[in-house]
């Protein structure tokens, strides 16, 4: 019987791969046997991508540029002949009340975490389409976008921007043999949770995330990594439209 977890032979982009979780999807992805094609601004996504060996490769890719996505597509068009998912994994946050904030930090945080989702999907649908198996897109949303986060209102209002997004545009393509999906993680054991700890209003949010957790913990970037690989696999190949939670049973 042919495993339908198993990703053999299809390609797959993971935008943010230098990451906490991008780099946990990137590990899990080609792990089950994908090519995976992971993409930051980082240069460390060129350490991650020689760690996790001859299956993986990175590309420069700043998410916030439409441009620079539509060259990693043609990019993985060239040097493969197809793209089989595209996985929206690079996100960003600078914490603080909304009355404390300012129209460039809006600007910054929506970029990051909604203009790139679009321009992400823009660039990987003609590639998307022509997969023999049928495509995949697989955007990082957060449980803010449906219960809100004290200290991070235009997060989560880019990160529900996703998900309404998201369930719009697998609408359009599903015909095409695209399906678009997300994954909702609550706060996630990560480098970048870590430098939210150093701001006042960061650790507040991640010990108010960690008590209103009936598992009483942070999720792991392998746990939402896991929900990645399902969606983007066979397995998952009825579901589409969907939003599944990782987050500990904090909102249900």
């Amino acid at each position: 019987m042919t495993d339908a977890t198993r990703l053999d032979g299809r390609v797959a982009v993971v935008t943010g791969g230098a990451g906490g979780i991008g780099r946990a999807v990137a590990t899990l992805l080609c792990a089950r046997g994908a090519r995976v094609v992971l993409t930051d601004r980082d240069p460390a996504r060129d350490a991650v991508a020689a760690a996790l060996g001859p299956a993986a490769e990175a590309l420069e890719h700043d998410v916030t540029d439409p441009e620079a996505a539509e060259r990693v597509a043609a990019a993985v068009l060239e040097r493969h002949g197809r793209m089989d998912v595209w996985v929206n994994g690079a996100g960003w946050d600078r914490p603080g009340l909304f009355a404390d904030t300012d129209p460039a930090r809006w600007a910054e945080i929506i970029a990051v975490n909604y203009t790139g989702v679009l321009a992400g999907c823009r660039a990987a649908l003609p590639g998307l389409r022509a997969a023999p198996d049928g495509g995949s897109i697989v955007s990082i949303s957060s449980d803010t976008a449906r219960v809100g986060g004290w200290g991070e209102a235009v997060y989560a209002g880019a990160k529900a921007a996703v998900v309404a997004f998201s369930k719009s545009l697998a609408r359009e393509v599903a015909r095409d043999g695209i399906r678009v999906n997300c994954v909702s993680p609550s706060v996630t054991r990560t480098p970048f949770e870590e430098r939210l700890r150093e701001d006042p209003v960061g650790a507040r949010i991640v010990e108010g995330a960690v008590r209103a957790t009936p598992m009483r913990r942070m999720g792991l970037p392998e746990e939402v990594a896991e929900a990645v690989a399902f969606l983007a696999a066979p397995s998952a190949a009825f579901i589409t439209g969907q939003v599944l939670s990782v987050n500990g049973g904090v909102a249900m």
